[in-house]
């Protein structure tokens, strides 16, 4: 499964990309400090900088998936999306 988080455009020349995963109140890191964390080092990885692709997804890969950018050099510093993966 492929997740996008698509940046417009920004000033900053390298912003900050984090995507973490929310299931069930609790939030984990799945893509910090430019490397993959977790369970997802082995099955995941970032495709054009910023889409996160997931591989071999089961039900317990069913969560919401935040992609929070971090631009300092911007107007607005930061910014995020949340998406809503479920897997049948």
């Amino acid at each position: 499964v492929e997740l996008s988080c698509i940046i417009k455009s920004t000033v900053t020349p390298d912003p900050r990309i984090e995507w973490k995963k929310i299931r069930n109140g609790e939030t984990s890191y799945v893509f910090f400090e430019n490397k993959m964390q977790g369970d997802f080092v082995t099955r995941a990885e970032i495709l054009s900088r910023t889409s996160l692709v997931i591989k071999n997804t089961t039900r317990k890969d069913t969560a919401t998936y935040r992609c929070e950018v971090a631009a300092p050099s911007d107007t607005k510093t930061i910014d995020e999306i949340n998406i809503q993966l479920t897997v049948q």
